[in-house]
């Protein structure tokens, strides 16, 4: 078969070099860029972070399978595909790893902000001892905003720093609260309310067009001055120029951001003049993630091969 992967050689920890190895028979073209010309000759696409409209997969002669090298899918048009007869698939963050690496680098951006380090280096260079001082994660309130997979991990890597735990769930919220131990949960109605006691708000959540730039300027300003942002999950959740806005003004204190509104993002871009810990959607990109990633790609791929229905189908 013969497999598109949309984007350049190297991206997501050298998955596709996995792939190669372990599905030799295949033949695996890389675009080079988050895109692709045409879907035409291909019977496999791994988009990454490419958009899939219709009108691509109106073209597609033989494409059989849109597989996912992880979890988001908000670009791809999955009724087109499944109209097409096109099967769409996934890689849930539990089943990979996924969930437990981003949870681990969501505390990594906590710990940046609350240490300060990017005062830190100044610190050195100047012989300062002792100094910045930052702030202990223990009895601060941490609201987590998006109870799947993600969320999860993180509720459950946080409860040894001694926080006070919250969040936001679209369903069921209580039955959450009482699996994960948490103090208060919500559903997106009552986002005020945890925005009002969190001094950490993370989101763990997808984008859907009820949840896209649900932090805005409405919902910075019910924030704590004091209290950081991390967004592990996609950039469309947080209004840009609102955040920038809030940053600037000391609405919030600071933000942790592995995603962003455009990727790669511009570097130069003036929101990082303020206190923004910033990584390059690196997430997911651990040994452990990606090798989880791959298997569970290359099992579906084989399973097309073999004429069976591919696994986490949408």
């Amino acid at each position: 078969m013969k497999i598109l992967f949309a984007a350049h050689e190297d991206a997501w920890g050298g998955v596709l070099g996995m792939l190669r190895k372990e599905l030799p028979e295949h033949e695996f073209v890389p675009t080079g860029r988050f895109g692709f010309d045409s879907l035409r000759g291909f019977d496999v696409l791994i988009p990454t972070m490419t958009v899939v409209s219709k009108a691509h997969l109106v073209e597609a002669d033989r494409l059989r399978l849109i597989q996912q090298s992880g979890v988001g899918l908000e670009g791809v048009d999955i009724e087109a595909a499944k109209s097409l007869n096109i099967r769409v698939a996934n890689v849930p963050a539990d089943i990979s790893g996924n969930a437990d690496s981003v949870a681990e680098l969501g505390i990594y951006l906590m710990l940046g902000l609350s240490r300060n380090v990017r005062q830190i280096p100044e610190s050195f260079a100047n012989g300062l001892m002792g100094y910045p001082r930052g702030r202990a994660l223990r009895g601060k309130t941490v609201g987590i905003i998006g109870l799947g997979g993600i969320g999860r991990a993180l509720a459950k890597r946080l409860k040894p720093f001694g926080v006070r735990l919250v969040g936001i769930k679209r369903q069921d919220p209580q039955k959450a609260k009482e699996e994960l131990g948490l103090e208060w949960t919500g559903t997106p109605a009552e986002l005020d309310e945890l925005l009002n006691m969190s001094d950490y708000v993370v989101l763990c959540l997808p984008v859907t067009d009820e949840s896209r730039n649900m932090l805005n300027r409405r919902s910075f300003r019910a924030m704590k001055r004091d209290a950081f942002l991390i967004n592990l999950s996609r950039g469309g959740l947080v209004d840009r120029d609102a955040l920038e806005e809030a940053l600037s003004t000391g609405t919030i204190a600071g933000a942790g951001l592995d995603v962003f509104w455009k990727e790669p993002v511009d570097p130069n871009d003036p929101i990082f003049k303020h206190n923004v810990l910033a990584t390059p959607h690196i997430g997911g990109a651990t040994d452990v993630s990606i090798q989880g990633i791959m298997r569970e790609v290359a099992e579906n791929i084989r399973r097309l091969d073999r004429g069976q229905e591919p696994l986490y189908q949408m």
